[in-house]
């Protein structure tokens, strides 16, 4: 006799929850115009983060220090620089050469 094939539990779809993404409170600095950054912190806390990342590379690390002075200088008062964190990091270019780039993280609290 045949045993009766028992069935595999189904795996549940995934479902969005309200958890916030990881990479929430990050703004990452790069081309675009400085206010852009601006208006991405601004908005990151009125959505109700309290602290926000600036993470910039290389020539942009100038741009990350401008946004955290204008937005604690015109928009938030009450901002605080928490921490600073600088580094190298090693970037592999299309032909395979690796370079190595300054990076910048500035951690800002409400």
């Amino acid at each position: 006799m045949e045993q009766p094939a028992t069935q595999q539990p189904q795996p549940k779809p995934e479902t969005k929850t309200s958890e916030p993404k990881k990479d929430r409170n990050i703004v990452y600095v790069g081309k675009k115009e400085t206010m852009a950054y601006v208006l991405a912190v601004v908005t990151q806390f009125n959505q109700g983060s309290q602290e926000v990342h600036l993470k910039a590379r290389g020539r942009s690390i100038n741009k990350a220090v401008d946004i955290s002075q204008i937005v604690k200088n015109r928009f938030v008062p009450t901002l605080t620089i928490k921490n600073v964190d600088i580094a190298t990091e090693e970037l592999t270019s299309e032909d395979g050469s690796v370079n190595k780039v300054s990076s910048m993280d500035i951690l800002v609290r409400k």
